[in-house]
């Protein structure tokens, strides 16, 4: 068995590291780097990885506040460890921290996660921390689920569609005119000012030239008034940006584009799940069926003096709240 913690870089030439990558931007080292690169700091991402046969885990992570946390930012829909489960108590026992934090978490990874933590010595808190809609297909076509779809959206779609004001379309290869066209609407939106744009734009590049892309844009007069950047991956569509100008919204562009966007992973990508990211934003209910719990995991050495008070305070206030599901605390 080989277990070792190292940079993100020296992971990503690690061919076992590489096998276990996941169907998501949120699971592939390519991605991860990006977003080291670009949004966090590089020198202090890391991978932990125990190796044992066939059998590979591997769990990224950041240097962040005196301890360990996960390898993410507000663009992660999900983090989680990769490859076989099982085995992160190998990476516990040795983990090069005395305190940690990891979400947003399935459910499934972060009980895996806390078992190994638990089982490793450490002080353990998993609860819920946000929620995340989802729409599984089910091997519907796009008029069947359209026809489960709420009556007031189904007609706004049919009567703002019908007076053909609004141009579609779907793009699937990256260009730098179609990216300014999206940045131009995002600008003119109710969104904050987007985080990293740059880094959307590498990504979107990137994704572009693997076929992962999917954006779209809906004009006016030729002038882009709602864009959606979207990818596809192991039967999976990713919603990650909406936008629409305000002062257009009486023609309903970013609606039509929705359902122009689902159409088009439906019925031409094929896809089995739609995912439209963390938050619990009401329109998402009118587009989605299903809500999954996603969940923080927060560890700290019991033998580490130093983070006594912040684990029993945790610990304190974690044990008067209501718990949700048992052996969440420890």
């Amino acid at each position: 068995m080989k277990v070792y913690h190292a940079s993100l870089k020296e992971a990503q030439a690690d061919a076992d590291v590489v096998a276990v990558q996941g169907a998501s931007p949120f699971e592939r080292m390519d991605w991860l780097a990006l977003l080291a690169e670009m949004c966090l700091d590089p020198a202090k991402a890391r991978v932990s990885v125990t190796v044992d046969g066939a059998r590979v885990a591997a769990l990224p992570w950041m240097e962040a506040h005196g301890g360990a946390e996960a390898l993410a930012n507000w663009y992660n829909f999900f983090v989680r460890p990769l490859g076989d489960t099982a085995l992160l108590s190998d990476i516990t026992r040795t983990f090069p921290a005395g305190r940690a934090s990891f979400a947003p978490m399935p459910e499934a990874d972060a009980t895996a996660l806390a078992t190994a933590l638990r089982s490793t010595g450490w002080a353990v808190i998993s609860e819920p921390c946000d929620s995340n809609h989802v729409l599984p297909l089910k091997g519907r076509s796009f008029a069947e689920y359209w026809a489960s779809r709420p009556g007031a959206l189904r007609e706004t779609v049919r009567r703002k569609g019908r007076k053909g004001e609004v141009a579609l379309r779907v793009v699937t290869e990256f260009s730098s005119a179609e990216w300014d066209a999206y940045e131009a609407v995002y600008k003119l939106s109710w969104k904050p000012g987007e985080g990293s744009p740059d880094f959307l734009r590498r990504w979107a590049e990137m994704d572009g030239a693997r076929g992962r892309l999917r954006l779209g844009i809906a004009e006016i007069g030729g002038q882009p008034v709602a864009a959606q950047f979207w990818t596809v991956e192991g039967g999976t569509a990713f919603i990650h940006k909406l936008a629409h100008d305000e002062r257009f919204k009486k023609q309903s562009p970013g609606t039509l584009l929705s359902a122009a966007m689902f159409e088009h992973v439906i019925d031409r990508d094929g896809v089995s799940l739609v995912d439209f990211g963390t938050g619990d934003d009401p329109y998402k209910r009118d587009w989605m069926e299903d809500v999954r719990t996603r969940w923080r995991v927060r560890a700290w050495r019991k033998g580490v003096v130093k983070y006594w008070p912040e684990m029993f305070r945790a610990l304190a206030g974690h044990k008067l709240r209501p718990l949700v599901s048992p052996n969440h605390d420890g």
